[in-house]
């Protein structure tokens, strides 16, 4: 994709290297676009006969042509179309594309179709990920207080555990073998945080061997 040529040309360039009936386009300046939106477009797509595709609108109701899921038959044709009718897809907008297209809409959350345009909007996206973090260890001794526990655990070994356990595994995995983390550490003897860092030590390796496993043919 010639420097500056735009969505559609980059479009046009991705399709070429394309061999599946459905393409999934995706922006690369979505922090916070998630598997639920990704799976509304793909449940919309799939959905009905003489749909093209399925693409995310904002909270406004603006179109996100860029976060979207096309069949790769009728793309590919206005991506012709549109080349020979302008002579080529450089700086063209992306509604000549959409306005040309059977398309559903899905409606994205506030932060789904958050995008960084700008730097502005990168410091805003840092902040919002540090409050979540924020958040968490709020929660986190919330919970503790409540449950009249004092222990201190690497809470990011334990969600790099729920992240292995639910990719290798399968999502509900994820909650269920931090549970049977902490009850195994419960049940052992010796110090607390060092009991719960060698249960997940040893149910990650699990679940790294699980999924390692299960790729082979």
């Amino acid at each position: 994709v010639p420097q500056g040529g735009g969505p559609l040309a980059a479009l046009d360039a991705g399709m070429r290297h394309a061999s599946a009936e459905r393409v999934l386009v995706l922006s690369a300046d979505l922090p916070f676009l998630g598997a639920d939106t990704v799976g509304a477009l793909l449940a919309a797509a799939a959905r009905g006969e003489g749909v093209d595709g399925a693409l995310c609108s904002d909270d406004d109701g603006r179109d996100q042509p860029l976060v979207a899921v096309y069949r790769a038959e009728p793309l590919r044709r206005e991506l012709a179309l549109l080349a020979a009718e302008h002579g080529g897809l450089a700086g063209l907008p992306l509604r000549l594309l959409t306005g040309e297209l059977t398309l559903r809409r899905v409606p994205a959350g506030p932060l789904a179709s958050f995008d960084c345009d700008t730097w502005e909007d990168i410091a805003s996206a840092r902040a919002r990920i540090r409050d979540h973090g924020t958040v968490l260890d709020e929660w986190i001794t919330a919970v503790k207080e409540e449950l009249g526990i004092e222990l201190d655990v690497d809470t990011g070994l334990l969600l790099d555990l729920a992240r292995d356990a639910a990719h290798g595994v399968a999502r509900p995995a994820a909650p269920l073998t931090t549970f049977l983390v902490g009850y195994a550490a419960g049940r052992a003897s010796g110090d607390g945080p060092e009991a719960v860092a060698e249960a997940t030590r040893k149910a990650e390796a699990l679940a790294l061997r699980w999924a390692d496993e299960n790729e082979k043919p």
